[in-house]
């Protein structure tokens, strides 16, 4: 992203007002491909097409703020792949994760895993040395990467023994559970390290994880919490993104003890109850519905939600406008539009 998208960026994360109501969004490759015209496999392996894509969409939408913006990612490939899962790749889709754990039962053998390393396991070196051949391509037009990415925890242990499966365990073999999640949450950790070490300006860092939308509150303070707060405390970054997007609440008066500067919550929320759940130190991203809205409604309708939820919202401060969740397959670039549009004369706090 350019120095002023950046600049921007860091002062949504410290609950600046700002003159204008700032637009971002969560792109990759289930949205960028499809939207170029390029087939996934294209985008996955040839770096100059994934370049030009990434050069398109900010050329596209210039006012838009990109997260983590030129994000070389294989869907949710990249960490279970040092792990030995197997991944089949598509020409048209994102990349599909076989397990290595075929139930629950098999948490017994945990001790059997090996603790991938990011700079030589799987698909990760493969990333590492593309950041490295396009970060000098990106400083050439001007920009930086700023922002590298991991899955989080319960979702790299959801990968490696499926989601239903990894629930069951952590009831019926809480302790086995709780050793997979110190070798998930390291795997995490470890690749935001790999990653911000291949690069030379990075200074935030953004954590995915859905699973932790499927835990009790008393589940999460026991399984999910001590492992976020330690991954976002070893980063002494400016800049620390939580993205989740699932429909559940249990979890968010904890966000702030959690570490994060910026929350990316679901579109099925209403953004000023959201706002008194979590508190007042924590940007809000959102909450645009992702798919019914942004990708199957009409750009009238998205400028409509947009503006529901910058009135409801009522101030300029600690908000970036974006989707309920990343962007979804098939969103039009005529409703992305909207939503920049939908902020724009608009009068609020």
């Amino acid at each position: 992203m350019n120095a002023t998208q950046w600049m921007t960026l860091k002062k949504c994360a410290a609950m600046e007002s700002l003159d204008h109501i700032p637009v971002g969004l969560i792109v990759d490759s289930p949205w960028i491909p499809g939207y170029i015209g390029i087939t996934t496999m294209d985008y996955f392996t040839l770096p100059e097409k994934w370049f030009k894509a990434n050069l398109q969409i900010k050329k596209d939408f210039p006012e838009m703020i990109f997260i983590p913006d030129f994000w070389v990612e294989y869907g949710m490939a990249a960490e279970p792949s040092g792990f030995g899962c197997r991944i089949n790749f598509f020409e048209k889709s994102t990349p599909t994760v076989n397990h290595i754990f075929s139930s629950a039962d098999d948490l017994v053998n945990i001790g059997k895993i090996k603790t991938p390393n990011p700079k030589t396991d799987g698909l990760m070196p493969f990333i590492l040395n593309l950041y490295k051949y396009i970060e000098p391509k990106v400083k050439e037009i001007g920009e930086s990467i700023k922002i590298v990415a991991a899955r989080g925890p319960l979702t790299i242990a959801s990968h490696l023994m499926g989601l239903t499966e990894f629930l069951i365990g952590l009831k019926i073999d809480p302790g086995n559970t709780h050793k997979l999640l110190e070798i998930t949450a390291k795997v995490a950790k470890d690749w935001l390290e790999a990653q911000a070490d291949a690069l030379s300006e990075i200074d935030g860092i953004i954590v995915l994880d859905d699973v932790v939308g499927f835990l009790s509150k008393e589940d999460y303070l026991e399984f999910a919490h001590p492992y976020f707060k330690d991954i976002f405390k070893s980063f002494s970054t400016s800049l620390k993104i939580y993205h989740n997007d699932t429909d559940n609440t249990a979890y968010y008066e904890f966000l702030e003890d959690m570490g994060i500067n910026i929350f990316n919550f679901t579109g099925k929320q209403d953004i000023s109850k959201v706002r008194e759940m979590v508190g007042n130190k924590i940007c809000l991203m959102g909450n645009v519905p992702p798919l019914e809205v942004l990708t199957q409604g009409s750009p009238e309708t998205v400028i409509t939600k947009t503006q529901e939820c910058l009135n409801m919202y009522n101030s300029k401060a600690g908000i970036l406008l974006s989707a309920g969740g990343g962007a979804s397959p098939g969103t039009p670039g005529d409703n992305i539009r909207a939503m920049i549009e939908g902020v724009k004369n608009i009068s609020v706090g």
